[in-house]
């Protein structure tokens, strides 16, 4: 049987995978068929409704009145700020630029942990996030040479403030994974999300429309609203049990790789040396990482 720990990686990876192609597709959608409010409203109301209703089949738990607190302070940084930002900003820049920016994560959960929870900064674990940050700048730079026109200053700013929140986000709720399951906390974390986003993006609403959308775009936003949102964050969480924030952080490395291979599956992008190396930075930061033996506080 999978220790805790295994399943925890593997449930990272899962949703490594899943946040790397969502770049791709979220930007598909916008301008052509919906703004980010509208992505943000759509996204909000749907997990919403599939995290409370998988919250149905669980046994319910007691939530004290304080964590509700935790709650809408990580639905503000985790669901609000980071998805605003993130679908604002990514409507001004490029995927590339999104996932460079985004690759500051690792780096910056490391720093929140120790500011917050006093998580030890070891040589190796340093090592192996400045192994994998390498990799991903060496692969999307590689990769974004075409792609520079696309890039804004003004989204770089809103990405570079969404990956923040999304950051302190993963510290902030690990004490709440010691103490609920995966599914209750995401259900408080969405209820109170929504109705943060709700006046920013409800006035969208009324503008959208779905009589021009195309296959290609129902599939789309169904992947955005279950894989990236449902299943992306519900994986994340589950994974903070058995490991620390500063780990799950460092999947986020994972992202530019798989917009890579994205790019030469259905873009007809060319592997060469440089992504090779790459893509190899990547993983071996990830076994630096994990190299050693980890205690219950800094699993």
């Amino acid at each position: 049987m999978l220790s805790p720990r295994v399943k925890s990686h593997a449930a990272l990876a899962v949703a490594g995978l899943l946040f790397g192609a969502n770049y791709w597709i979220a930007k598909g959608l916008m301008p052509g068929f919906l703004t980010p409010m509208q992505i943000i409203f759509i996204r909000g109301l749907a997990s919403l409704l599939l995290f409370w209703l998988a919250a149905l089949f669980v046994k319910p738990e007691h939530v004290r009145k304080s964590d509700h607190r935790n709650f809408i302070v990580a639905a503000a940084l985790g669901v609000a700020i980071n998805q605003i930002f993130f679908f604002t900003g990514l409507s001004y820049t490029s995927p590339v630029d999104t996932s460079l920016i985004h690759a500051a994560s690792p780096l910056l959960v490391l720093l929140f942990s120790a500011m917050l929870m006093h998580e030890k900064i070891t040589s190796i674990r340093l090592a192996g996030i400045l192994t994998g940050g390498t990799g991903a700048v060496l692969l999307i730079l590689q990769a974004g040479s075409a792609q520079n026109s696309q890039s804004s200053l003004a989204g770089n700013a809103l990405i570079l403030a969404n990956i923040t929140a999304y950051s302190l986000y993963l510290v902030k709720i690990k004490p709440m994974m010691m103490r609920y399951s995966a599914i209750t906390v995401m259900k408080w974390i969405f209820l109170y999300g929504f109705l943060l986003v709700i006046p920013f993006s409800l006035p969208s609403m009324t503008r959208i429309s779905f009589v021009h959308f195309t296959t290609q775009a129902w599939m789309a936003i169904t992947y955005v609203v279950v894989g990236t949102t449902f299943l992306a964050y519900l994986l994340t969480t589950f994974s903070l049990k058995a490991v620390s924030a500063t780990v799950a952080g460092y999947y986020i490395y994972m992202q530019p790789v798989v917009a890579g291979v994205i790019g030469i599956l259905f873009f007809g992008e060319t592997v060469g040396p440089v992504k090779i190396l790459a893509g190899a930075a990547v993983f071996t930061g990830i076994y630096l990482v994990n190299r050693r033996p980890v205690s219950k506080t800094d699993a």
